[in-house]
């Protein structure tokens, strides 16, 4: 159980974790378990749309994604052209503490050989919320945002993801919330 604990303080890290990539879009900021939950979510609904996926592993995958970022920190694209961390150190460490060690290292594996259908979907998850996050920076002004989205539109694998991409970029990330009901909005009331 002492282990457990352990494990459970160590995501809870993910919390205090910065993203780092942001510094370089000059706006913006999450933790590593903010972007966590949303890849997430985003898998969920891929593996939904795909029809074929695992829905459960793809949210699986998506969920452990990141946890080596406990102890390795989020590198950004530019830190990782200088500086290499031993992540399958970071989750060999973590596994041999676990009664599930062996799922957890396995579900690592199958995430960074991106060749399962599961893998890829949540590859794309991840990027996709990425693009989300730029696309709501842009919508409120950050004009370099368009220049992070091609990068980032190539590194997705699946026709579902690529759909979404288009949708998303199109989308005004406001008006999920603001309806256009401009009677409830002034009445407060239906």
């Amino acid at each position: 159980m002492k282990n457990i604990a352990n494990f459970l303080f160590e995501v809870g890290m993910l919390k205090r974790t910065p993203r780092t990539g942001f510094q370089f879009l000059g706006s913006g900021a999450e933790s590593v378990a903010e972007h966590s939950f949303r890849t997430a979510m985003i898998g969920y609904s891929l593996a939904q749309m795909d029809g074929r996926a695992d829905v459960g592993r793809v949210l699986q995958l998506c969920l452990f994604h990141d946890i080596p970022e406990a102890r390795t920190g989020d590198l950004n694209y530019v830190n990782k052209k200088y500086v290499k961390a031993d992540e399958e150190k970071a989750v060999e460490d973590l596994a041999c503490q676990l009664p599930f060690g062996d799922d957890y290292r396995v579900t690592l594996q199958e995430f960074l050989a991106k060749e399962s259908r599961e893998a890829q979907l949540a590859h794309d998850a991840d990027q996709l919320e990425m693009i989300l996050a730029l696309k709501e920076y842009k919508d409120l002004g950050n004009r370099y945002a368009d220049e992070w989205l091609p990068a980032t539109l190539l590194r997705l694998q699946t026709e579902v993801a690529k759909q979404l991409a288009e949708v998303i970029w199109e989308t005004d990330s406001t008006k999920w919330w603001f309806d256009d009901d401009l009677e409830w909005w002034v009445k407060g009331e239906k």
